[in-house]
């Protein structure tokens, strides 16, 4: 084969990955374009051996070249440039034959997935492979893995949602996504600003609505990592808002997955302790209606959380309003006090506190009563707890005990407890 001695300049101490190297000149490559016999080569290269040197084969393979078209590799130029910025010799180069041999496995099977309308299947591979351990999950990420997967989720959005293919590539590539840790390190911070897009997280709102069961878990899994890695992330929800939120509670009411359901609730509770505006959003997708009806028949666990993101959601005029207007709010959270654990019991007093220091209506008083309230209240006051639980009740029954007293099931020692008297 001929080639150009003054262009091949060959240093055996180089190291970068050989398939980022132009096969002509042997050194790293900034502008690669791919030919019709599928070689890849630094464009002023192959540009000089067509051109200048009037060739018509292709240097690598001496394949006659039919047409002199040039395509941009984006992706492995996007490769080399994220091993640049992430150090060169630390980043890429293998410290063993085997690690070698997935690393060169990784980097075929990402050119693959960028160039074939048929992505399921070595996306399917490629999660296989990046399962494989944390070497080559930071081997993945620093090869520009991570773009590669959010351009074919972002894809939806283009196609609307009607190409069945791109829908289920879309699927694959989320359930890559969930195997890579997140975290606030320097590392992933890229990751997590590449999966923060407003573009993103809408595809991600989409495929809550209408993925597989598996698909739908993977991104509430990826929801909740970025949520612990960033305290600021409902920047990113806040163009998708009240529709985020009615997919998040879609999954939180799923009962044939209580997995997901249960890593959705978390994510509510990280957003809405983070934000007081994510919680006036999630409150008009309707989370205090839905969250109150999934009370009464939740687990210990389940409880817990609801609870926390009722009394969350309490904490504003909004909520205390749409927890009063369900109807059965002070009923469903009545009947979880002293039943389910201590820190249930000490969540719901909190509960009927911030619904009792705002006014409530002589009719919500009266439910409190009519559904067992004031007589868990009452029992608190007998059985102690946290000291700070035990002022929240004092102060419940001094701002409302001339109410309850005047019904006969009202206890008279906690009338003389509380000096309440008879004739207030």
């Amino acid at each position: 084969m001929e080639k150009c001695s003054h262009l091949h300049n060959s240093d055996p101490n180089m190291d970068f990955p050989q398939h980022f190297r132009c096969p002509i000149s042997m050194e790293l490559m900034k502008d690669p374009v791919t030919i019709c016999t599928g070689v890849t080569y630094e464009r002023k290269n192959i540009e000089k051996w067509l051109n200048s040197y009037k060739k018509n084969t292709c240097p690598a393979t001496m394949q006659c070249i039919d047409s002199f078209e040039m395509t941009p590799n984006h992706t492995l130029k996007r490769l080399i440039q994220a091993w640049q910025q992430n150090g060169k010799s630390k980043s890429c180069i293998p410290s063993s034959p085997a690690q070698a041999a997935k690393h060169e496995e990784l980097i075929s099977l990402l050119k693959t997935i960028e160039s074939t309308p048929f992505k399921v299947s070595p996306l399917k591979k490629l999660k296989s492979v990046v399962e494989i351990g944390d070497e080559i999950k930071l081997d993945f990420k620093k090869s520009g893995g991570v773009e590669v997967l959010v351009k074919i989720v972002v894809q939806i959005l283009v196609e609307c949602c009607s190409d069945f293919v791109a829908f289920r590539a879309c699927e694959e590539a989320i359930g890559v996504l969930d195997q890579l840790p997140l975290s606030d390190e320097e590392e992933d911070c890229q990751t997590l600003q590449l999966l923060m897009k407003p573009e993103c997280i809408k595809s991600f709102t989409i495929m809550l609505q209408r993925g597989s069961a598996e698909a739908r878990f993977c991104i509430v899994s990826i929801f909740q990592k970025m949520a612990r890695a960033d305290f600021h992330w409902n920047h990113a929800i806040k163009d998708e808002g009240i529709d985020f939120f009615k997919s998040l509670l879609e999954i939180v009411s799923d009962e044939m997955c209580t997995r997901a359901s249960s890593c959705a609730l978390q994510v509510l509770i990280d957003i809405l302790d983070a934000s007081k505006k994510s919680r006036l959003q999630a409150i008009e997708a309707g989370a205090l209606c839905t969250l109150i009806d999934l009370l009464p028949d939740s687990n210990k666990s389940k409880c817990e959380k609801i609870m926390l993101l009722i009394k969350l959601l309490c904490e504003c005029a909004e909520g205390r309003l749409a927890f009063i207007e369900h109807g059965l709010g002070i009923a469903a959270i009545s009947k979880k006090m002293l039943s389910v654990s201590t820190a249930a019991t000490k969540i719901g007093v909190k509960i009927l506190w911030l619904i009792c220091i705002s006014h409530p209506t002589e009719n919500v008083l009266e439910e409190m009563l009519m559904f067992g309230s004031v007589k868990k209240l009452v029992a608190l006051l007998h059985i102690g707890g946290s000291s700070t639980t035990k002022a929240r009740v004092i102060k419940i029954f001094k701002y409302h005990g001339n109410t309850w007293k005047r019904y006969p099931c009202f206890p008279s020692d906690v009338k003389d407890y509380l000096g309440l008297g008879y004739d207030i």
